[in-house]
């Protein structure tokens, strides 16, 4: 795992992480922001506490582990490309935490969301974070799971944030949460529970 002073971690504020995201997407997962972490390592959910890709693993989203707070290589890009997994942010910008942002910084993420679905029209799009989800798109009722209305030619989901602050979830939960969108995105490595795990998630 990489390691950073917290001056270092600072000197990512406001810098931008590339989208992960190949021409064949079947899944698009949507993060609220990066973190610094993920800023300073320039992958994606890459703060240490987070649960995404134990997760994913545990889901049979993926088939091998991701050591995210290391930072992805190429290797390691091109491979969940070719899985038909891709990784975007509402808001690109990186900060300390989510609620750093404004509302209308969550709404124009939102517009540009929908632009970039319509040009790349993965099967679904799962937003990672129900708050979010509903400042920017103005659904203040909105729960989680699958959604009534398509976003653009996508099917929607909406999922818990996989923050390891966000205490009213488990890898084990968030994996059976995750395994829903990516069986209707035709993703799923196999057919399996999520509860019923291939390894000890750390």
């Amino acid at each position: 795992m990489a390691r950073f002073t917290r001056a270092e971690l600072e000197s990512f504020r406001d810098a931008e992480v590339p989208d992960l995201i190949g021409p064949d997407v079947r899944l698009l997962f949507v993060g609220i922001n990066p973190g610094l972490w993920t800023a300073a390592t320039q992958t994606h959910f890459a703060r240490p506490g987070n649960r995404f890709y134990p997760a994913l693993l545990l889901a049979g989203v993926i088939d091998r582990p991701i050591d995210a707070g290391a930072g992805m290589d190429e290797n390691d890009r091109s491979w969940f490309r070719e899985r038909g997994l891709g990784i975007t942010n509402l808001v690109p910008r990186a900060t300390a935490r989510a609620d750093e942002l404004d509302a209308a910084e969550l709404r124009a993420g939102g517009e540009r969301l929908l632009s970039l679905v319509t040009e790349l029209r993965p099967r679904v799009v799962a937003i990672l974070g129900v708050t979010a989800y509903r400042q920017a798109f103005g659904r203040r009722d909105a729960a989680t799971g699958r959604q009534p209305e398509p976003f653009g030619p996508a099917e929607l989901w909406v999922l818990p944030n996989p923050s390891g602050l966000n205490a009213h979830h488990t890898v084990t939960t968030l994996a059976r949460e995750y395994a829903e969108p990516a069986r209707a995105a035709g993703v799923l490595v196999e057919p399996r529970q999520p509860d019923q795990p291939r390894l000890s998630p750390s």
